[in-house]
């Protein structure tokens, strides 16, 4: 299946996703509650664990969270050209990439490629465009399709083959194929702290365009194809 896949019609993508607000005490009070209400479900240990003390993890979440990036990839022959859509204004950026999916990525021919995309970034792009009243793009709009009519494809999913007992990370899937790994600077668990503490959003997007890159270096993989060379990553 992979083999008869044409890779230049893939779109690669990869999100980064914080809670909505810097801390606990900055939510709204309308939003607390529903808050503290999801939180019973993630306290694992309730003598340490507080809705306000598991905050941090709210970004993983599309209702108490927001996208702060997106990098997407495409391979051209034997080069991999990378662009990030990230600001701190979420509308700005969703916006941006649908323009961009809607003009390049727009045929039945057409894939979108993450790793976990179909149990997050999928799903959470989608709904995100939807709450800051946007439309979605074919490719995300799944209502009514058939699974085989949806243009998603999943780098962990495929490595699964049917096993669905775990979890395959980026990282380690990078580390088994001997492809450089994306997290030699930050990984996820950094980013709410590297976005709201420190404030560096462009540190974010140089993590997410490696992990972009890394997934489409994991299909190449495979497929049982080379790497992409380093010189032959463009930032556009």
């Amino acid at each position: 299946m992979l083999e008869s896949l044409n890779i230049e019609t893939i779109l690669f993508l990869d999100i980064e996703t914080v809670p909505q607000f810097p801390d606990y005490d900055s939510v709204p009070e309308h939003i607390k509650p529903l808050w503290n209400k999801k939180s019973e479900s993630l306290i694992k240990n309730p003598e340490t664990e507080t809705p306000k003390s598991i905050y941090p993890r709210a970004g993983i979440y599309a209702e108490f969270g927001k996208v702060i990036c997106i990098s997407v990839g495409y391979i051209n022959g034997k080069e991999f050209r990378v662009k990030s859509f990230a600001s701190h204004d979420e509308a700005e950026l969703l916006s941006e990439f649908i323009s961009l999916v809607n003009k390049h990525f727009n045929r039945s021919e057409n894939l979108l490629c993450a790793h976990n995309g179909k149990e997050f970034d999928f799903p959470y792009l989608a709904r995100r465009i939807l709450i800051n009243g946007l439309k979605l793009p074919r490719a995300l709009d799944t209502a009514g399709k058939k699974p085989w009519e949806i243009q998603h494809l999943d780098t962990m999913e495929l490595w699964k083959f049917g096993d669905y007992k775990n979890f395959t990370s980026l990282n380690l899937l990078a580390s088994i194929f001997n492809i450089p790994t994306p997290k030699d600077d930050i990984d996820g668990s950094k980013v709410y702290e590297v976005y709201w503490q420190e404030k560096n959003l462009e540190r974010i997007v140089t993590y997410c365009n490696k992990d972009v890159l890394t997934v489409a270096q994991i299909l190449l993989r495979m497929r049982g194809e080379p790497l992409i060379e380093p010189d032959k990553v463009f930032i556009v």
